[in-house]
């Protein structure tokens, strides 16, 4: 068992540039896809991530310290740190418990598709750090190896129940047949963002306002093309953090790169993974009639959009303003400020790409997830303790991205007082929802 643990770990640690290709190449073998075909759609998906992550470490190294001059310079004092998703992920997978969180998933993954009750077959394998996180949190909190495990199956669960419901926004806002989100961070945000816009269809002068990239480049005109919002944003940023005027300057055309860059990458995953999601709904409607399949991947598929990275740049001031006034929050956004269009990239599907609604969205979603964040910081710097990580002399941790979304309160809270019951009804219900949806529900949304 400790080998394979180990082997599994050594192939996540090759990173998903590596990883995806990998299993994207044996998954097109199977399918029957010609084997020079397969080759190269793995290895452009292998291409894309690598040119996505050059894009996404831009953002990250252009607004990191942007973001720590500003809450150096608005004199923030608040005493649990974001740490972000990247420490954030080698915690969850560095415990006893996270270990196993891979194999868990794949495993629940197959029964679920076998039996019919999921339409994502998950290839992101690396995101399985989600289920590993609430896991470990439920492991340290009872002490209860089993039911840790157990928290995992049913966490995953409702990832799939939630990438099977918004895979037809995603599809159709992103332009990405046959592709679905199963990412603990992301998914979350399906179910926050169908009642606001419910609200917002029905406030009389609220309902009216339509703001989307077209239209602000229609009106603006130059003003609303991708690279200058993006040149003027930077500016602001950098204005906010008290930057030179070259430093400013800088930051400015950094940002507009990234508002440039960010869809072309996109574009070149897609490229790879169109031919094996085309093979996959193939062998399905072969052996399966009547039924859909889709690919599980990463929510980076949607930063590149213009609604979702323009709305999540202007996201970080505001994130930043909320922490300071928000009663009763202790978690100083730091880490996962970068994060941000992940955490709103379902959401701006359900708002059809309207840039207004994806930023009262975003709001709405940052003060809950503040404050769940804050709630949850005792148990992450907990299990932080038992990986073993360094906290670099804070003395309280949280996630933002992960510790911070509504599945990570109710899994943890109900876990916590009611331990095994609380986690079944939790799995009952979600289990009752995959079967309704799945075998009943004639639309197959909501």
């Amino acid at each position: 068992m400790s080998a394979l643990n180990d082997g599994l770990q050594w192939f996540v640690n090759l990173g998903a540039s590596v990883m995806l290709p990998v299993l994207l190449f044996i998954f097109a073998l199977i399918l029957r896809i010609k084997v020079g075909k397969a080759f190269k759609a793995g290895l452009t998906v292998g291409i894309g991530f690598i040119g996505l992550n050059l894009v996404l470490n831009l953002l990250t190294q252009s607004l990191g310290p942007a973001s720590h001059a500003m809450v150096k310079n608005f004199g923030l004092h608040l005493s649990t740190l974001d740490i972000g998703w990247p420490a954030g992920s080698a915690v969850a997978y560095g415990t006893v418990l996270g270990s196993l969180a891979i194999p868990v998933g794949v495993i629940t993954n197959v029964i679920l598709l076998l039996i019919g009750l999921t339409k994502t077959l998950d290839v992101d394998v690396w995101n399985y750090w989600h289920i590993a996180f609430t896991g470990s949190i439920i492991y340290a909190v009872t002490h209860n190896f089993a039911l840790g495990i157990f928290t995992m199956v049913v966490h995953i669960m409702i990832i799939y129940l939630l990438a099977d419901l918004s895979a037809p926004y995603i599809q159709k806002q992103y332009g990405l047949p046959g592709i679905s989100f199963p990412q603990g961070a992301s998914a979350p945000g399906f179910l926050l963002a169908l009642p606001l816009n419910w609200i917002m269809d029905r406030i009389p002068g609220i309902n009216k306002i339509k703001i989307t990239p077209a239209t602000v480049q229609k009106r603006m005109g130059i003003f609303g093309d991708a690279s200058v919002m993006g040149l003027i944003i930077g500016i602001v940023i950098g204005a906010l953090a008290k930057y030179s005027v070259a430093a400013t300057l800088q930051l400015g055309v950094k940002t507009a790169a990234v508002l440039i860059l960010m869809p072309r990458m996109v574009s070149l995953l897609m490229e790879g993974l169109t031919p094996i999601s085309e093979g996959a709904n193939e062998f399905v409607k072969k052996r399966f009639p009547g039924r859909n399949l889709y690919i599980g991947m990463d929510s980076a598929l949607a930063t590149g959009n213009e609604t979702v990275l323009s709305s999540a740049i202007i996201l970080v001031p505001i994130t930043l303003l909320i922490a300071v006034i928000l009663p009763g929050n202790s978690t100083l956004p730091f880490g996962d400020l970068a994060t941000i269009p992940y955490m709103i990239a379902i959401m701006a599907a359900v708002f059809g790409g309207d840039i207004f609604r994806t930023l009262v969205g975003g709001i709405v979603d940052i003060v809950i997830t503040l404050y769940i964040a804050s709630w949850v910081a005792p148990y992450v710097t907990e299990i932080a303790k038992a990986a073993k990580f360094s906290l670099q002399g804070a003395s309280s941790i949280t996630v933002m991205s992960d510790g911070g979304v509504w599945t990570t309160w109710v899994i943890v809270g109900i876990g916590k007082l009611m331990t095994w019951g609380g986690i079944g009804i939790i799995g009952i219900i979600t289990l009752g929802l995959m079967i309704w949806f799945n075998k009943f529900s004639k639309k197959n949304t909501l």
